[in-house]
């Protein structure tokens, strides 16, 4: 970020005299009078490039400028800040009879891209589905790959992974929790906005399952044991944040080079079935969204995927 000493004076008047008043009454940072410097040393720079007063800009010449700062790589959260300094400079100036309008009260800065969600390649998710820690607490094992197996076979939230219990009971469902139907392979789960779906438990999934099942109570005393599917050392429900720091070590100890956490295997559950069916309707049901539009997000990781096997694969692809 520039320094305030190395910041050249603004040479508009107007803008001097509104500089003035922002420290004066706004009492500013040093920092930020710094940043409302040079952004208004830029308008008054856009406004003699184009031949116009300053005070006589009109909303065609700040959406202009807003396209060429954009177009010089300028992130939209960057223009909206800058927006936001002109905008207080042309309300102050109308408030003091100097204008009669503000050219940057409509104008808006260019939407940011959503970054897409990030999901593992085939083969990592796989590999991380497949590890097996070497001389591991067996009892932590099969209660870790029980839950990346339902976290990438299931596509579950991390919320509703924890919020599993181990079967059915006569309070599961009024405590807003889910469970895991081992004999019909199915895991009722409650999403959000407290709707409840259920999904299918594959074979590798219900194989984890069983072997998790099967140890989950031996460390522990007659009733000390809560009701959840997954618990700690300690016999109680684990917490979204213990799944989170024990995918990550898991992750790193099968050798992925990126830190997974738990939506990265929802990510991948969904990018990978839609690499395979093409059924956006039936990824949006197994995901729990209440609109397509937000399941259309994976129809991009699905195109990236095939650009990237054309990138390699066709010979016209290939650039000399």
């Amino acid at each position: 970020m520039p320094d305030a000493l190395a910041t050249p004076p603004p040479t508009d008047p107007l803008v001097l005299r509104y500089l003035e008043h922002v420290r004066v009454e706004k009492r500013l940072a040093a920092r930020t009078l710094v940043l409302y410097t040079l952004d208004l040393d830029r308008l008054a720079r856009h406004a003699a490039q184009a031949g116009v007063p300053l005070l006589q800009l009109q909303a065609a010449h700040i959406r202009r400028f807003v396209a060429q700062m954009h177009g010089s790589g300028r992130s939209g959260r960057g223009i909206a800040l800058i927006l936001s300094g002109w905008r207080g400079f042309f309300v102050w100036a109308a408030r003091q009879g100097l204008t009669g309008h503000n050219p940057v009260q409509d104008v808006r800065a260019p939407k940011a891209p959503k970054p897409l969600p990030k999901a593992l390649g085939v083969d990592d998710a796989v590999r991380l589905s497949d590890y097996a820690e070497s001389g591991a607490d067996p009892w932590l094992e099969a209660r870790d790959i029980a839950m990346v197996e339902l976290l990438y076979g299931c596509g579950l939230r991390v919320g509703e992974l924890v919020g599993l219990d181990a079967a059915p009971g006569p309070d599961t469902e009024r405590l807003g929790r889910g469970w895991i139907d081992l004999q019909g392979a199915e895991a009722h789960v409650l999403g959000k906005g407290s709707k409840r779906r259920s999904l299918p438990v594959g074979g590798a999934a219900l194989q984890a399952l069983q072997a998790w099942l099967q140890l989950r109570a031996t460390p522990f005393a007659p009733g000390a044991l809560d009701a959840a599917l997954f618990v700690g050392q300690r016999g109680k429900r684990l917490s979204a944040q213990s799944v989170w720091l024990r995918l990550r070590q898991r992750s790193g100890q099968a050798g992925l080079t990126t830190p997974v956490h738990p939506h990265m295997l929802r990510h991948s559950f969904a990018s990978h079935l839609l690499q395979s069916s093409g059924d956006l309707r039936a990824v949006q049901e197994l995901l729990g969204h209440a609109s397509i539009t937000t399941t259309q997000v994976y129809t991009r990781l699905d195109y990236q995927h095939l650009a990237k096997v054309y990138d390699q694969a066709h010979p016209r692809a290939r650039r000399k």
